[in-house]
């Protein structure tokens, strides 16, 4: 569990905060109302980026502010400030409890104490030595050149973060955490002097630097992230049509986190806004289709020892053996539907208001052998890595662009092709789901999740799977 005293220390006596008196706006901004919360953040953040042999981008923040958010039946109130002081936070009390316009509750039960402990609360940021850090790219660049001559472009970016909350809730419940984030990406540009194409591969999580600087990670990614720019460079134009597609395993589940994720979102059911509104209890999937967000696994990028409301994170079932069992919930969506929360609030700073977010959403495996898979289908398509995708939330409808795929033929991996777009609907995609593997795979760490333009950074996971008729957009004439 995070320790409180060093919690107290970065956000009261730094800032010369009285903690009683603190307490004390915070009774009285909430009196009357359903719920609400002060929430205080502590950000360092950094980020370098190595590219065409040297160092392009160096950067480093400072952060730091609260939000106090005010609930009162469906009414949300929000102010924000980089002020920290009570005069501040008495101006934003004052401001937010208008939401009551004359009406009175009773602030609702405070959330838990969480007695996770995910991830290490050491700052990753001064672990490794500026001076280590450059080296550490410097040496991907020359060694991404030296594993292939046509090796033209090495790219390598190095980010991290560390950041300190504390929640406090009307009654003195006061919530700390405080959350690593490191991420490392490498991205390789080869030219066989008449086509260039590239390949990417990253990694990251709650972790230290000190898991990715050994030689041993960053030489596996750089070596992947050029496995990649390979196949593309011997791709073929991707056929188009209606046909039977299979995912592989890991960061293709980034399809089920857009396309159905969302639509499992609380805001969008209780607003009635989602393919998936009004379903609860009925079968939207496949028989085996069973689908959980977790946000209690030690590590993940998506993870969190609780919530940005305070409330710990958990296990939700959201679609078991196909049959709609929940929605993921913040507090304020889960008590207008009559449901507890389950540690799906999250926010993007401070500035920002929690919404109800995805944390580490995945599909369970099934029984079946991944080349069993494969071996079954005649002519299709494999679809292992994505790119940019869209989706609408209330129809379900995606459009995914697929960064590595393969050609399917009589129950073989044929050539690889490029431009291979996955078009449907999500709540029909599970519908179509025949095949399920036992080889459930997360990703390597590095999703990213936008929502009312905030982001947060989340993990996705699935086993191989087997769709039968996707619609799939091409490129070949």
């Amino acid at each position: 569990m995070t320790d409180l005293n060093r919690v107290d220390e970065l956000f009261f006596e730094r800032n010369g905060l009285n903690l009683r008196r603190v307490e004390t706006l915070v009774d009285e901004a909430f009196h009357g109302l359903d719920d609400g919360e002060l929430f205080f953040e502590y950000r360092q953040s950094e980020s370098l980026t190595f590219d065409d042999r040297r160092l392009r981008n160096a950067a480093f923040n400072t952060s730091q502010g609260f939000g106090l958010r005010a609930m009162m039946e469906e009414r949300v109130a929000y102010a924000h400030s980089s002020e920290m002081s009570e005069t501040a936070i008495a101006r934003a009390g004052a401001t937010v409890a208008k939401v009551r316009t004359g009406s009175s509750g009773t602030c609702a039960s405070q959330s838990a104490s969480s007695n996770h402990s995910l991830y290490l609360e050491t700052n990753p940021l001064e672990e490794v030595s500026f001076g280590d850090k450059v080296k550490l790219l410097s040496d991907i660049d020359v060694y991404a050149r030296s594993l292939d001559p046509r090796v033209v472009q090495v790219t390598a970016n190095l980010s991290g973060e560390w950041q300190a909350v504390q929640i406090i809730r009307a009654g003195g419940i006061r919530i700390p955490d405080i959350r690593p984030l490191v991420r490392i990406n490498i991205s390789v540009v080869i030219s066989d002097g008449n086509r260039m194409e590239a390949g990417g591969h990253g990694v990251g999580g709650r972790v230290s630097y000190i898991d990715f600087i050994q030689p041993e990670s960053w030489q596996n990614q750089t070596r992947e992230a050029l496995r990649q720019a390979l196949v593309n460079l011997e791709s073929i134009e991707a056929p188009a049509g209606e046909m039977d597609v299979v995912l592989g395993p890991g960061w293709p589940g980034i399809l089920l986190h857009e396309a159905i994720g969302h639509g499992l979102e609380g805001d969008f059911n209780r607003k009635k806004t989602s393919a998936f509104s009004n379903l609860l209890g009925e079968r939207v999937a496949s028989e085996g289709v069973t689908v959980i967000d977790e946000g209690n696994i030690a590590g993940r990028r998506g993870s969190l020892n609780v919530d940005d409301e305070g409330t710990p994170t958990g296990r939700a079932v959201l679609i078991e053996d196909g049959i709609l069992k929940g929605y993921m919930q913040d507090r304020h969506n889960a008590r207008l539907m009559g449901v507890k929360p389950t540690g799906n609030g999250r926010r993007e700073s401070f500035a920002s208001a929690p919404l109800p977010r995805m944390t580490n959403t995945y599909m369970l495996s099934g029984n079946c052998e991944a080349d069993e898979i494969i071996s079954s289908v005649k002519k299709g398509l494999y679809a292992v890595n994505f790119g940019g995708g869209q989706v609408d939330i209330t129809s379900g409808k995606f459009v995914f662009s697929a960064s590595e795929a393969y050609l399917i033929e009589n129950g073989k991996i044929g050539a690889p092709v490029k431009g291979a777009t996955l078009i449907g609907n999500g709540p029909d995609v599970l519908t179509r789901v025949s095949m399920i593997g036992n080889d459930l795979k997360l990703d390597t760490g590095i999703g990213t999740c936008g929502k009312d333009g905030q982001g947060v950074p989340v993990g996705v996971g699935q086993p191989t799977l087997l769709v039968n008729d996707l619609t799939v957009g091409g490129t070949a004439t």
